[in-house]
């Protein structure tokens, strides 16, 4: 069976290598020149992090990356903590899997060990797919076309693929815009603790925690704004412009901004749950599919869940491409849509502008972690306990072969 995957980024690199591991014929589409990741840090979470483990990587997730002892929350001005999640010790018992805190471009190039240069084809971008009952067929910008069995949109929330399939459609401007940075450190410093801290302000939040075996410090500084204006999704910023953005808050954030160099800004899209991803031979995942905002760190595992998945699903239903994707969506389909939706929810409960409402949230924080620390919080133990590996197929309404 021959798949094409339209996109190299994590979640189509993830696809390629469970595939591959799988026995399928594969051919990746990448318009960059070559593998690779902006530098920005990633965290990634039990739900992930099992599905690493099942691809064999996880001994080197690990190398790269960094165990943060707890999810802490914090207040943007004192630094009192409202919630204290433990991690590193719970998460490897209650999920079977470690949280990691790893840099996007090491990830990248982890799960990418898995695909031969002889797999993927760079620097051409996917224009348009077509299909008839037998064949899905992509097409590229250097004239080129790849017929295969199944061509799966792996291109992002701009992606072509899905325009194809379902029209035009632009995503929505979610009214907020973040700031990202990665500041090397040497090691874990005192005005930054190993954790992953969540500092909560007035319309606006900060997420600090370590990447690189604790040698760096990655940034997510979110703050509301009317509208974006940028030509790219994604644009040059200063350390002056983030400083200015968060001033007044606590020493150890405003210590750590001043050590910042390089800083990048983006604009926060989304789209709405989708009611199919499928047309024919023809499917999305990832972005692609379930473009979310970053607030419970699950964009990238999401994508990584729906690669194993859809491996398993066409694995298991072999050319009946139809039967795998309809199983593939029944599995996928109401876990991804009701974390886009919860991750639009944490936008408003994050950033609470009231003092009052604020000191409200943090109680009722407080109270829940009496009771259970790991519902506590940004309350994501539903999220962790997830486990793609327990996905089977549904083979029913096949003929079993009698001895």
């Amino acid at each position: 069976m021959r798949i094409g995957i339209v996109g190299g980024g994590i979640g189509g690199v993830a696809l390629a290598g469970s595939l591959l591991q799988r026995g399928f014929e594969v051919r990746l589409f990448e318009r960059a020149p070559g593998f690779g990741e902006i530098g920005a840090g990633i965290q990634m979470t039990p739900n992930a992090v099992k599905v690493i483990k099942s691809l064999g990587l996880l001994d080197k997730m690990l190398a790269a990356g960094f165990l943060p002892q707890s999810l802490v929350g914090r207040n943007w001005r004192s630094g009192r903590e409202s919630f204290r999640t433990p991690l590193i010790e719970t998460c490897p018992v209650l999920y079977d899997a470690p949280f990691i805190h790893i840099h996007r471009a090491d990830l990248h190039a982890i799960l990418a060990s898995l695909v031969p240069e002889s797999v993927a084809n760079f620097g051409v971008s996917c224009t348009g797919v077509r299909q008839d009952k037998s064949t899905a067929v992509a097409s590229f910008s250097d004239g080129s076309e790849f017929e295969a069995d199944l061509i799966v949109g792996a291109d992002g929330v701009r992606s072509v693929v899905r325009s194809a399939l379902f029209g035009p459609e632009a995503p929505r401007f979610t009214g907020h815009m973040c700031y990202r940075a990665v500041v090397p450190t040497g090691g874990v410093v005192d005005y930054v603790s190993p954790d992953a801290s969540f500092w909560f302000g007035p319309h606006s939040h900060v997420v600090t925690y370590y990447v690189r075996g604790g040698k760096a410090v990655n940034i997510v500084a979110v703050a509301e704004t009317k509208e974006w204006v940028e030509e790219s999704w994604n644009a040059p910023s200063s350390k002056e412009e983030m400083l200015g953005a968060f001033r007044g808050w606590h020493r150890n954030v405003e210590t750590l901004f001043s050590k910042v160099d390089q800083v990048y800004k983006w604009g926060l899209f989304d789209r709405d749950p989708m009611t199919s991803w499928s047309k024919g031979r023809i499917t999305l995942m990832g972005d692609a599919a379930h473009p979310m905002l970053p607030f419970l760190s699950q964009g990238a595992a999401m994508a990584i869940e729906d690669a194993y998945v859809l491996a398993e699903s066409l694995k298991g239903h072999g050319s009946d491409v139809a039967s795998a994707l309809r199983d593939y969506e029944a599995e996928r389909l109401p876990r991804t849509s009701r974390v886009q939706l919860e991750a639009r929810e944490r936008g408003r409960t994050y950033h609470l502008p009231s003092p009052l409402a604020q000191a409200k949230r943090d109680f009722m924080y407080w109270l829940r972690g009496l009771f259970n620390p790991q519902a506590t919080g940004i309350q994501a133990n539903w999220v962790y306990q997830y486990d793609a590996r327990a996905f089977r197929p549904n083979l029913s309404d096949k003929p079993r072969l009698v001895a």
